[in-house]
């Protein structure tokens, strides 16, 4: 279960977390003063670690120090909050920036990723995706999940190449 914390103080909740079973614990860089602190309290309860960051942040919030010691970066394409809102164009060169400069690392996107936006997200080096809207408004669920994942796929392909 990956757990994404759009939440204040997010060193608060970790124990519950971790005690309702998460495996992933994801938090935004911009809600904490010391996230080398709160990446070792989720790895000594035994989840990993993913750092989030908002679309006003620049990637480059993201240290080496604190994405050598996380599992996941995740870029936010939209404003943390509510589904359903317009993917964020702009957000995608930061997705290709952190590839270039931490290429086994995962890097997820979140928000209004879909059929429309995956190629974008895929292309610059995301290899995880979070598609709530796209999958849970559609017609056929199934067939979005899967083309999703064939572009995930290929993009990946291109970029082991």
């Amino acid at each position: 279960m990956d757990c994404h914390m759009m939440v204040a103080q997010p060193e608060k909740w970790v124990d519950d977390i971790a005690d309702a079973g998460g495996a992933m614990y994801c938090f935004h860089l911009e809600a904490t003063d010391n996230p080398i602190a709160l990446i070792d309290k989720i790895h000594k309860r035994s989840m990993k670690a993913g750092v989030a960051i908002s679309p006003d942040t620049p990637s480059t919030a993201i240290t080496d120090e604190v994405a050598n010691a996380a599992d996941m970066l995740l870029v936010m394409t939209v404003y943390p909050g509510r589904g359903g809102q317009k993917f964020l164009d702009r957000c995608v060169p930061k997705v290709a920036e952190l590839r270039a400069r931490f290429p086994e690392k995962d890097i997820e996107v979140d928000g209004g990723v879909g059929p429309k936006t995956i190629g974008a997200c895929a292309d610059a080096g995301s290899n995880v995706i979070v598609a709530g809207t796209a999958i849970f408004g559609a017609e056929n669920p199934s067939q979005v999940i899967q083309d999703l994942k064939v572009a995930v796929n290929t993009a990946q392909a291109k970029l082991s190449t």
